[in-house]
């Protein structure tokens, strides 16, 4: 019986050995800049309230907690990372594992590896420029091109993120014939504009050399700073290579009570869809209060990273041993 369980790899040696060769590459990037490598926990009290995120929650038992109590597996280090900021520890990264719950498939993977890496003193601008280069030494890709979000949607799908309705979302969705009897329950504009980008604009970005994408719509700041204007915008980016997201970077936000304002907004939409409540980070939001340095952040997908270099198209073909 045990001779028909699949125990081997799913990776190949080949593959096993690109990923340890592309590991060393990076931490030798960050030692020439002087960016030291840190490690901060998977298990944490609070977890993400992103809505479009669920987080797989473990029962701790023991002392400090006789009853037991849940704890979050991160899907991202961001929030301990902050914490090493705000006390001072400079420019840091990170290569560790995250977790998602219900993100299986050709890109996705529930427990996949992360590089995240923060740079007091940058904006999300000049954070591009260093994301570029690692991307440009691990791939051998030419420079990237930017584009911004509003610039994009325009072009594209001739609507204003900005100025759009959810008729007009909806008009544009239908045009081009996307199934949304699935989809389209509950959805705000930033859904409609998410259905599109996922399902129109995607598929196309970064196929002839990577592409950023910069400036959303303040509605989709996430941790980052909005910056004020007309229309304001939020200082995010996101990197595109062959049709997928490789990166997603921010202008940190660094005011404690509008991160707690949009935790509780968080909340809000997860209650009006029907989501689980999440414990929010107090720790985080007391790192803040104290004082979080000017800088800018990005996480990056390793094991994406790898399907670019080894040219598959399955990131399980770059895991030794994903979920089946």
């Amino acid at each position: 019986m045990t001779s028909e369980i699949d125990w081997r790899p799913s990776a190949s040696l080949a593959q096993l050995q690109l990923r340890a060769r592309v590991l060393a590459r990076i931490r030798a990037f960050f030692a020439e800049r002087n960016i030291m490598e840190v490690e901060t926990p998977l298990l944490a009290e609070g977890g993400s309230t992103d809505p479009h995120l669920e987080s797989f929650i473990c029962r701790y038992r023991g002392p400090g907690a006789a009853e037991g109590r849940d704890l979050y597996l991160q899907t991202s280090p961001e929030f301990a990372m902050k914490r090493l900021l705000a006390a001072g520890s400079g420019p840091i990264f990170q290569i560790g594992k995250a977790f998602r719950n219900g993100e299986a498939g050709a890109h996705h993977n529930p427990e996949f590896t992360m590089l995240e890496w923060y740079r007091p003193g940058f904006d999300h601008l000049m954070l591009m420029t260093e994301v570029d280069t690692l991307v440009s030494v691990m791939l051998g890709t030419p420079a990237a091109d930017r584009i911004t979000y509003r610039e994009l949607c325009q072009t594209q799908l001739g609507i204003d993120p900005h100025a759009v309705s959810v008729e007009q979302l909806r008009a544009c969705v239908e045009r081009h014939d996307i199934h949304t009897t699935n989809l389209s329950a509950g959805l705000d504009i930033d859904g409609w504009l998410a259905l599109l980008f996922t399902h129109v604009l995607e598929p196309k970005l970064g196929q002839a050399r990577p592409l950023f994408v910069y400036d959303y719509p303040p509605s989709q700041a996430m941790l980052a700073q909005v910056r004020p204007g007309s229309p304001p915008v939020a200082e995010r980016f996101e990197l595109y290579v062959k049709g997928m997201e490789l990166a997603n970077g921010f202008h940190e936000l660094t005011d404690s009570i509008e991160q707690a304002r949009r935790f509780a907004a968080d909340l809000q939409r997860r209650n009006e869809l029907g989501l689980p409540p999440v414990t929010v980070d107090r720790q985080l939001l007391a790192a803040l209060a104290h004082g979080l340095p000017d800088c800018a952040g990005v996480a990056l997908g390793i094991d994406r990273l790898l399907m670019c270099a080894a040219g598959v198209a399955n990131l399980g073909a770059t895991l030794a041993f994903p979920i089946k």
